[in-house]
């Protein structure tokens, strides 16, 4: 990290590290909130932000079944953030491993299992955080279990999930050493008062409007860089679960990693330069982008899948089929892969039942068979798996 790069930083200070052989810095951020002003741009940005959240959030309220869009749209988001990461999957591998498929004809090739199972983990960690939610704020311990969470018996399980790191990190190369980091983090002592103050500033009294103090908080957490590993990560599920514990949004609908991801280079370079000239202006005004960009997608994605939903019981109740049919149907919005003994189990029928209606959703054009099996045989309603990852 260069020295000359951070040393006159007004959000920050740095401190002498002994790490190798040559001296070497790590940057400690100040406390949040900042002294800084809010410019024209950013209040601009804020209203085009507030907007569109107010609009999916709205969509958000008057939704008869929220599932509709609540499992999918989780798991557009753990394949994005964790793509950010280098795990390279597509959604419908995730679905295909959800249902114990490892390998599945017709699906893009299926990465390793290691990578499926880290993106499961972040399915896992943004769930449990969303019922954790109701009986915990958002605080040191929090972060723990959501950490423990995303760690479970993947890469990085040596890297104490659950546990704040007890020893220097940096960013940069897998291959560099601190000396030649991108950033360095705070040290372990200064990383826990920092924490400390990261935890009352969430908990504490609003000083800037609620998008402007999350976009704030993701800074400051990933400049805190707590975790030995799955800091980003972690980072990118405390957006969604403040715009939830904030009641910005009723239902998690609004997820920022398909954003940052098309706009990789720009995320991690306006951190940056925050933490070198204190320019919160350009982060602030790009985070807000983030929101309203990605607030008009999932309104966009949200709508297409109620008009299909319409459609396919207007196909079914035209074609007068057993009222079982719909029930199945609206089942594949929370999970678009599904086998004959998983409708079965749904449906509460015989396996001769639940066989004949996922033939007749087939036929009615909502399910493709995606293998040649005779048996174990796995369906797939393609135009779900369109408008989740598309």
């Amino acid at each position: 990290m260069n020295r000359e790069d951070f040393e006159n930083s007004p959000v920050g200070k740095l401190v002498l590290i002994e790490q190798g052989d040559s001296p070497c810095y790590a940057f400690v951020p100040n406390p949040l909130p900042p002294n800084t002003q809010l410019d024209n741009i950013i209040w601009r940005s804020l209203s085009e932000a507030d907007r569109a959240l107010g609009e999916l959030a709205g969509l958000g309220r008057t939704m008869p079944n929220p599932n509709l869009l609540i499992r999918p749209f989780i798991r557009r988001e753990a394949v994005l953030s964790s793509k950010i990461e280098g795990t390279q999957t597509e959604i419908a591998n995730l679905y295909a491993y959800e249902n114990g498929q490892l390998s599945l004809p017709g699906l893009s090739p299926q990465p390793p299992e290691a990578d499926m199972q880290e993106v499961l983990n972040y399915v896992n960690a943004l769930e449990y955080g969303i019922e954790r939610l109701a009986t915990l704020p958002i605080c040191k311990r929090f972060l723990c279990e959501l950490h423990e969470k995303l760690l479970k018996g993947v890469r990085g399980e040596n890297r104490a999930p659950g546990q704040f790191r007890q020893s220097q990190n940096w960013i940069g190369s897998s291959s560099a050493c601190i000396q030649d980091a991108r950033f360095v983090p705070p040290p372990v002592p200064d990383m826990s008062a920092c924490l400390n103050a990261f935890e009352t500033y969430v908990n504490g009294k609003c000083d800037f409007p609620p998008l402007i103090r999350i976009g704030l908080i993701h800074y400051q957490f990933e400049s805190i860089h707590p975790f030995s590993d799955g800091n980003g990560r972690i980072g990118r599920l405390l957006i969604s679960l403040l715009l939830l514990n904030w009641n910005l949004l009723p239902i998690p609908l609004l997820y920022l990693s398909a954003f940052f991801e098309r706009n990789r280079r720009q995320y991690y370079d306006l951190m940056l330069d925050v933490s070198k000239k204190g320019n919160w202006s350009d982060w602030l005004s790009f985070f807000l982008q983030g929101v309203t960009e990605q607030s008009r997608d999932a309104l966009i994605r949200a709508k297409k899948l109620q008009d299909l939903q319409i459609e396919w019981r207007d196909r079914l109740s035209q074609a007068r089929t057993s009222a079982l049919l719909p029930r199945l149907s609206d089942s594949l919005f929370e999970s678009p892969l599904i086998t004959i003994p998983q409708a079965q189990k749904l449906l509460e029928v015989t396996y001769k039942s639940a066989q004949l209606n996922v033939e007749k959703l087939v036929q009615a054009g909502i399910l493709e068979q995606i293998d040649d099996f005779s048996y174990n045989r796995v369906f797939v309603a393609p135009e779900i798996l369109r408008i989740v990852g598309e």
